[in-house]
């Protein structure tokens, strides 16, 4: 983060606020300006948008117990509801510019391991749990408390990681990193493109995209990343119209037939919150809801400190302001996503992309949260954006909070090698809480090792054996007799 980006997110960088509305938000306070916070919601909304294709994508694809599919109509309605909801909820109550929505990773949890052993109320009450568990860690204090127990480097590196992570999201959701198919019979897992090379007009797309965002950025242009998305799209919309494009992926760019569609609250309130116990036994549901809580858990732990951090929120410890609210609407966003049978709702690492354009408060998620609320009337025209226009803003995001790396103490290995390997882990195995694991058990075992156990926090000694838990949870399910 350059040294700008920290002053303008830094508090008290602005002049005093000129009137109770920008006093709520503290926008002047932070050093953000409307201007700013409204481009920032925008960048947000299409950098995460995709997710109103790919969770009922997901979801309607996979069968319950009892053969029942999810309708694809609903649950794009579902989940544009749900997103737009929480979305406003954490701006007005949590002041924060990071927004909500169907989880990726624990949708999949979801439609592949656990509808699978029962019906999709089961499934979904089984996230209502998770929620209502989460909720009740951070009325508790026990969430809060662990995420101020960790040490400030690997806070650090838990940024550096995301960032990693991000730009890899931006790469694979373009197209530009692919896997090679195992019957390929190499040990190289990805290659450049779909083919070692990169062809087709998509790419040019993202690669022009890609080059628009850094050269705006590097001349410090205004909603460099927003007029980045908007510019590729209308690229692309213009030759998909003149040229003959296989595919686009996810979402083509081309006008729609109808612009307003109605939705379909059909899956609202469609859940058993105890039914899971019947499906599945005790064992099996306890087992999978520790694993649903613990993705939750530190998915979002790493989002709110990563997007915190690039924003400049972080005070001189460290810490998250007003935390104890941001967790608590995240839990019952987790709630709200089972409740409508969208999945589980959760805090977006895609939100470090408003952050990129200037957003420092809640009001951007106002923004954010009303374009999901149009999404819900207007879904055929706001999701014309295609994948390879809006991942070059997490292409630069990511670059963004890579810059983080130069505060972590590489000399100390008790510090540098817990923050490399949760860098490491977290873009090599997909998955943030992955990369956190791995940090905080390398951690714990290199102080012991140094004969320096006491300096770690008991919170961290708990939250690692958790995680040892979590990375064995297969040999310990065959253990019991549930794998």
């Amino acid at each position: 983060m350059s040294q700008a980006q920290k002053t303008a997110g830094r508090p008290g960088a602005g002049p005093p606020a000129g009137n109770g509305f920008d006093r709520y938000f503290r926008i002047t306070e932070r050093g953000s300006t409307l201007g700013r916070e409204i481009r920032g919601g925008f960048a947000t909304f299409f950098t995460m948008a995709y997710i109103l294709v790919l969770n009922p994508l997901i979801l309607g694809s996979a069968e319950d117990r009892f053969g029942e599919q999810l309708d694809t109509v609903q649950l794009t309605t579902a989940t544009a509801l749900v997103a737009a909801v929480m979305t406003v909820v954490m701006g007005v109550g949590g002041n924060l510019p990071l927004a909500l929505a169907a989880g990726l990773g624990l949708n999949a949890v979801v439609a592949f391991q656990i509808a699978p052993l029962m019906s999709w109320d089961d499934a979904m009450g089984l996230i209502v749990l998770e929620g209502l568990l989460i909720c009740v860690l951070v009325v508790t204090g026990l969430r809060e408390a662990v995420m101020h127990a960790i040490p400030q480097p690997l806070k650090q590196a838990i940024s550096v990681g995301i960032g990693l992570f991000i730009a890899l999201i931006g790469f694979v959701d373009a197209g530009f990193v692919s896997r090679i198919p195992d019957a390929a019979g190499t040990t190289v897992p990805v290659q450049l493109g779909s083919t070692g090379t990169l062809t087709g007009w998509p790419m040019l797309v993202f690669c022009l995209g890609v080059l628009l965002t850094v050269g705006l950025l590097a001349r410090k242009v205004r909603g460099a990343i927003l007029i980045s998305i908007v510019a590729m799209t209308l690229v692309a919309v213009v030759i998909n119209s003149l040229a003959d494009v296989k595919t686009w992926g996810l979402t083509t760019p081309e006008w729609p037939d109808q612009v307003v569609d109605a939705p379909d609250f059909g899956l609202l309130g469609e859940f058993s919150l105890f039914g899971a116990f019947g499906q599945a036994g005790v064992v099996t549901v306890v087992l999978l809801v520790f694993t649903l809580v613990l993705s939750d858990f530190f998915d979002t732990m790493g989002t709110v400190v990563g997007v915190s951090a690039e924003a400049g929120l972080l005070d001189e410890e460290g810490k998250v302001p007003g935390l104890g609210r941001v967790l608590l609407i995240d839990g019952a966003a987790a709630v709200a996503g089972g409740a409508a049978s969208a999945s589980s709702a959760t805090s977006y690492i895609e939100s470090a992309a408003g952050v990129g354009e200037g957003a420092r408060t809640g009001f951007a998620n106002l923004v954010t949260g009303g374009l999901f609320g149009m999404a819900l009337f207007l879904t055929p025209l706001l999701t014309i954006v295609p994948l390879q226009a809006a991942a070059p803003a997490l292409v630069a995001v990511g670059f963004l909070m890579m810059t983080q790396v130069k505060h972590i103490e590489w000399d100390r290995y008790e510090i540098a090698v817990p923050a490399f390997l949760t860098i490491a882990v977290m873009p090599f195995t997909y998955s943030i809480t992955n990369g956190i694991g791995a940090g905080f058990v390398a951690y714990v075992v290199i102080k012991t090792v140094l004969g320096r156990a006491r300096e770690v926090h008991w919170l961290l000694w708990g939250t690692s054996a958790l995680f040892l838990v979590y990375f064995a949870i297969d040999p310990i399910e065959q253990l019991l007799g549930v794998g």
